[in-house]
């Protein structure tokens, strides 16, 4: 599960005081996204963060910015959606990449879409009074990076499919995405559709699917060609939000988990054979016109160097999906769940994991299977950052303030943007390992081996 099941059941919101900048809201009806714009119109500028992505809170007389961090690699990150194929069996991503250097764009929004509130609130399993306050908390938080810029195809880069938590959706991971990116990696952020995300929307026709008009063009101006499935433009075309799936009370819960592992899996492998197909030049539709075209990055994939990575779920879909396709060569689990993971396939001599755990959402059980699937195989490490917490994997442990951050629990001891600097470091270091990519991330090896400050090798005693 993305959030602690520990939550208090009653939780009001603290009152925030947002920055004093007068803002205009508008609506991107092709793109899927909202946008927050200035008044005076300054554009965001690739791995530059302004201050209208961010609320400041006003506690005993101090003030506090809160923040997605700008990335720290070499590279200026852009990002877009993928929404190929518009009905719920497609494929639906965001994509983080390397961008070129000073082009102007604007930056997303956390947040992208009002429903993605009333889903959390759902899940959570709060009063739809919260829907607001939740907006009033985080609607005005940005992504320090360029929507649609300019994709720098001057080299083959590594690619990461990234796979959620259970109660999230493809931007709640937007920190450490965007910092891997920025090392010269293409990251697909997975939104799945296994009624596992806080929701998701597809769409669908009365009739199926509707011919797009002729000439349909992406973002560069290029001719897209093929059928095209789009969105409110459309003629007879209803979007559809898709909410979380939540146990019945008194039944088992390991079945639904594991057949909702399975299609998780299976939408990870779709979402390689997506990236394969651009890579190759096929002709790719994206449903969200306007977006970045597709056919930019032919070529520019190095498939050879494929990793999976996922949180708390979506760490448990990493283990497996690297474990059934043979494409994956390592797997990063950020503080995984393993309820959803068969014995048998704890039995299984899985490709290379790097656990990466918090200190504590861990259970007896869920230790055993890791230990179970690390016994006889070195390439399997397990690590702990001590003072962390399960969302200190998240971008929420960025941007909620003390009161949100003791109700939530997405605030542990450690600072949170040292216990994510620890994870990208970590993550990189391993990737190296077994990518065999040729950088220096090798510096950091020692933090996968569990040494370092914050940091132990394996488990700490259960408390």
């Amino acid at each position: 599960s993305l959030w602690s099941r520990r939550c208090s059941a009653s939780v009001q919101c603290p009152r925030l005081v947002s920055v004093k900048q007068r803002t205009t809201t508008t609506s991107h009806p092709r793109g899927c996204q909202s946008w927050v714009r200035s008044e005076r119109g300054a554009a965001a500028v690739p791995g530059r963060v302004q201050e209208k992505g961010s609320h400041v809170v006003r506690t005993m007389g101090a003030v506090f910015s809160l923040k997605l961090p700008t990335a720290k690699g070499p590279f200026p990150v852009g990002c877009t959606d993928f929404m190929i194929d518009h009905t719920r069996k497609g494929s639906f991503c965001r994509l983080y990449y390397p961008c070129e250097a000073g082009g102007q764009s604007r930056q997303p929004l956390w947040i992208p879409r009002y429903e993605y509130y009333g889903g959390l609130v759902n899940y959570l399993n709060r009063s739809r009074w919260s829907v607001p306050l939740l907006n009033l908390a985080f609607g005005y938080h940005t992504v320090p990076v360029g929507w649609n810029a300019p994709f720098r195809a001057k080299e083959k880069y590594p690619l990461i499919i990234f796979s959620h938590g259970l109660g999230a959706f493809r931007t709640v991971y937007s920190a450490i995405c965007l910092e891997i990116a920025s090392h010269g990696f293409i990251v697909a952020a997975v939104e799945h559709r296994d009624e596992s995300a806080a929701c998701t929307c597809y769409y669908r026709t009365a009739d199926g699917d509707v011919e797009p008009p002729a000439g349909a063009t992406c973002e560069d101006g290029s001719s897209s060609t093929g059928p095209i499935s789009t969105q409110a433009a459309q003629p007879g075309l209803k979007e559809v939000w898709l909410p979380v799936r939540k146990l019945v009370s008194g039944k088992e819960e390991f079945p639904l988990r594991n057949k909702q592992l399975q299609q998780r899996v299976e939408e990870c492998g779709q979402a390689l054979n997506l990236l394969t197909d651009i890579n190759q030049g096929e002709p790719i539709n994206n449903a969200f016109l306007g977006n970045l075209c597709p056919s930019v990055l032919k070529d520019c994939i190095d498939l050879q160097r494929v990793a999976v990575m996922g949180h708390s779920f979506g760490g448990c879909t990493s283990v497996q999906a690297v474990a059934e396709d043979a494409r994956f060569r390592c797997a990063v689990a950020l503080d995984s769940w393993m309820l959803p993971l068969s014995e048998e396939m704890c039995s299984k001599a899985p490709s290379p994991v790097f656990f990466i755990n918090s200190a504590k959402f861990q259970t007896e059980d869920t230790i055993r299977k890791m230990k179970k699937l690390q016994s006889g195989n070195d390439k399997i490490k397990i690590i702990t950052i001590l003072g962390s917490v399960h969302q200190s994997m998240t971008d929420f442990t960025l941007l909620t303030g003390d009161l949100l951050g003791l109700a939530f629990e997405t605030k542990g001891t450690i600072d949170p943007l040292e216990g994510l600097e620890i994870i990208e470091k970590a993550t990189l270091a391993f990737l190296q390992r077994h990518l065999g990519l040729p950088k220096d991330f090798n510096q950091w090896d020692s933090l996968v081996e569990g040494e370092g400050d914050h940091i132990v090798s394996g488990s700490p005693p259960l408390t």
